[in-house]
């Protein structure tokens, strides 16, 4: 039982790695394989967000250079200081309404019925959303206006329903507002690092007594295959934007959303 377990984490390690950053909802993905694998994991769903902070550190690693480049220019250098600034901004609506909503979140939307319509209704709406796309204005995170950002902040709360996708909510929303397909998913990644690890350290600190080793160990196999997946994933993800836009992951979340509730129903 207990090999099947980590079986089980590491195949959930590496779908959240593959799809944290994809507008495909990772947290839907793990919800659907939950219930597919029967996974007993750690109290709380805590595993299931815990193992999102591998991915978001593969973040911290490939971007490490530009990243370093703004901390280290936040003195001296405007642009580095509008970066951060736009990054803050953005995350303020999810962290002041995840704070307030987790329980609800947890008790109630962490299911997989909500998670199958919120990937069917995401996916119809990436299609329609690629279609009006306005022209691209913004071209780099550094021009972001303020109240820009605290906008697509606002469209990353509707990733608080799980399988609606914090990429694909935040990434639609930028795109909407006409900033550059490559820049929006940027964003989104940058975007990650605060969100996720507020999220999963709040998750820890609601969670923390109820845990057992055992539960740290398997968070801690999701955690290192989903980090590992994630850093060969997202330059990856960058470039397939550019060329062929969001409209394939559209098509792939209602193929998924439909076969779920296929399975939970028929």
């Amino acid at each position: 039982m207990l090999i099947d377990q980590y079986l089980d984490a590491i195949l959930l390690g590496l779908v959240e790695g593959v799809t944290e950053f994809l507008p495909v909802s990772s947290t839907g993905h793990l919800i659907l394989l939950d219930e597919l694998l029967g996974f007993n994991g750690p109290p709380g769903k805590v595993f299931e967000v815990v193992i999102q902070l591998g991915a978001i550190l593969a973040i911290c690693v490939v971007y490490f250079s530009r990243l370093w480049g703004v901390a280290s220019g936040l003195r001296g250098d405007p642009a580095a200081r509008r970066f951060v600034v736009a990054v803050l901004l953005a995350f303020l609506p999810a962290m002041a309404l995840g704070a307030g909503l987790h329980g609800y979140i947890k008790s109630v939307l962490f299911n997989p019925t909500i998670v199958s319509l919120a990937l069917i209704v995401g996916g119809v709406a990436i299609l329609l959303v690629e279609r009006v796309i306005p022209p691209a204005r913004y071209h780099a995170i550094e021009s972001f206006p303020a109240p820009l950002a605290l906008k697509i902040g606002l469209c990353q709360c509707l990733a608080l329903i799980p399988g609606v996708s914090r990429s694909g909510a935040s990434i639609l929303g930028a795109l909407l507002m006409g900033v550059d397909r490559k820049v929006a998913a940027e964003f989104s990644f940058f975007l990650a690092v605060p969100t996720m690890a507020g999220a999963t350290a709040y998750d820890l600190y609601k969670n923390w007594r109820g845990m057992s080793i055992d539960d740290g160990a398997l968070i801690v196999v999701g955690f290192v295959v989903a980090f590992v997946a994630a850093a060969l994933v997202v330059k990856t993800l960058v470039d397939f934007v550019g060329r062929y836009g969001f409209a394939p992951f559209g098509w792939y979340r209602i193929v998924v959303g439909v076969a779920m509730l296929a399975l939970l129903y028929l």
